[in-house]
Order: C-alpha cells, then structure tokens, then sequence
C-alpha cells in the first residue's frame, strides 16, 4: 500500500507520542494521535480528547487549516469511517481536507470501520500507507485493544519493595518504603489510569486517598476501587473478585496494594505491566507477596518482558510487560 521510510517511521513516532497524552482519559474511543506534515514542517498534530471526541485527525485538521491540502497524515489508528451522532468520520474529513498521503500504524479492529476507512481514502486517490509503527501503536493503545479483544481493562500491579523484596513491614504497615521522588511518580501514573484498586486490607489500615496529588492534575484522579465481599463506607466501588474487572469503567486499572491483592491478580493472570519500586533498604522479617499458584520455577522464567528502568531520586524503578501478543 504504498513505501515506507524512515521518515514515515520518525513522524509516526512523533504521532505515537502524541497519543500516550490521551491514556486513561478517552474511553471508551481509543486514544490515538495524529500529526499532519506538508513540506517537511508540521502543519497540524493531535490527540484524541477526554471522553473520546474529538477524534485526534479532526483536532489536527482543524489546526492545519487550508495547509492539510496536500499534507501527509501521520495518525496511529486507521481513520474511522462509520457514522455516529458525535461527529464526522475521519476518513471523511481527511477526503474533504483534501490530504495526499495517509500513513497508519494500526488497523481498526471495529468491525464498523475494520479496512472501510483506508478503502475510503484510496477511492478518493489518497496514498495510503499501512502497518508503520504497529507495535509501538499497539502498545501505546493497549487499553482500548485489551478491552476489545478480552473484554476487560489493561492492568497495571504496582509494587514498592525493599531490596530484600518486602512490601511491608511485619504488621503490615508499607508508608512509605519509597522516597519522595518515586512516590511523585507513582502518582503521575495514577493519572494515566481510569480506576485505582486496593484490598480490604489496605483499605482498613492505610485508609489510602487513592487520588493523585501533583500540581495541575488533580481532576486527573482516578475512580476509587476496593476488592472486599464486604460493604465499604464512601465514595468507593467494589468487586468480590479479580475476574470482576470487566465491569470497571475505562481501559486502564492500577491495582496498588496489598500483597494478598497483587498475589490474587497474579493467580488470575490478569496482570499485563508490572510497575516495581525498588528502595534501598532491609526490611528483614516482613511481609511479602504470598504464593499465586506458581508450582515449577522453569515455569516463572519467560513471562516478563523488562520494558523500561530509571532511578527516581533513591529509589529504582523498573517495568515489566507481560509476554502475552498484544490484542492485533
């Protein structure tokens, strides 16, 4: 469907980037990127918006102005082309705006617009280009794709330990193993996240505020979530059981704690990306993650996939992507 380039492959980079800003707040759309490029210089870029609409093209079309005509559309998902009461469809606005050139990372696997979009385009004599970036994309859209093809949210175990691998100390109290700087981290990711799950347990002697704290992204708290088969006082869901995710809103969960929580979620093989908080402190006699059903060790080996690693102030952190293929 056309030849790739490694400029095709530089500015849907770009356009991949742009679509991490949408995480965690478009479902149930996916968040997708878009940038328009004409003569080399970007000429319009977006992102899909909180709630899902506008889509990323229409925002970048409506940056771009006249200078879309003739410009090369870098977006992360296939353009959608079927109908809805939210708006136009991209495949649409792009023929209208009168692009040369549509290169995508990812086909829609909605069957409303699954190939309909780029038929769309090439009826109307845009190239288009198909498949550049795939992985990266998927990847930046996992929650949307995970919902799709398994019908519940892409999670992420949080766990911060000591370097003796304790979560806690031997009465259960976990605040604060980490330092400063990674405890502001873990709550820029609470902001990429719809809903936040802890257990009973935590609930009860943490009495955690489960909201992010960081200048400027305070409305960016997630839904509050406690797995208990019994009743909780406030504003807060609950489920019985891991399985039950499928009924939290939004594609992305954060499940923070405790260790019986992490380990029922691990039994269950619901986790996709696990986030480690390494401190550097000897807890000794504390509390670790209890059994999740493993019974062979050559078992454990294959299952993660290091994906990134920084220090944050003291402290190491480290995440982990389960194995499994991404939903295609």
């Amino acid at each position: 469907m056309g030849p790739v380039s490694d400029t095709d492959a530089r500015w849907m980079n770009a356009a991949v980037a742009l679509a991490a800003r949408g995480r965690g707040r478009t479902a149930p759309n996916p968040n997708v990127g878009c940038v328009l490029v004409r003569d080399g210089q970007v000429v319009g870029r977006g992102w899909t918006q909180p709630g899902g609409r506008p889509h990323a093209e229409a925002v970048a079309l409506a940056q771009a102005g006249e200078k879309s005509r003739d410009a090369t559309c870098y977006v992360t998902l296939e353009p959608c082309a079927h109908p809805s009461t939210r708006g136009p469809a991209c495949a649409d606005l792009l023929v209208s705006a009168g692009v040369a050139r549509v290169v995508a990372a990812v086909r829609d696997p909605d069957p409303r617009t699954d190939g309909a979009g780029f038929s769309r385009l090439a009826d109307a004599g845009i190239e288009v280009v198909s498949d550049v970036g795939g992985e990266t994309a998927r990847r930046a859209m996992a929650g949307w794709l995970t919902r799709r093809k398994r019908g519940r949210p892409f999670v992420t175990l949080k766990l911060a330990m000591s370097l003796d691998g304790a979560v806690a100390m031997a009465d259960g109290s976990s605040q604060w193993i980490t330092g400063p700087v990674a405890r502001a981290h873990a709550h820029g990711e609470r902001s990429r996240h719809e809903a936040i799950l802890v257990g009973r347990d935590t609930w009860d002697a943490d009495h955690p505020q489960l909201d992010v704290r960081l200048p400027g992204l305070e409305a960016r708290s997630p839904a509050r979530v406690v797995l208990t088969s019994r009743p909780v006082e406030g504003s807060v869901v609950t489920i019985g059981a891991p399985e039950e995710i499928a009924a939290l809103p939004g594609d992305y969960l954060l499940v923070e704690g405790g260790a019986v929580t992490a380990a029922a979620f691990l039994r269950a093989d619901l986790v996709d990306r696990l986030l480690l908080y390494r401190a550097p402190v000897l807890v000794g006699a504390g509390r670790s993650l209890p059994g999740f059903g493993l019974t062979d060790l050559a078992a454990a080996h294959g299952r993660w996939r290091l994906d990134d690693a920084r220090q944050l102030g003291v402290d190491r952190m480290e995440v982990y992507e389960r194995t499994r293929c991404l939903p295609a």
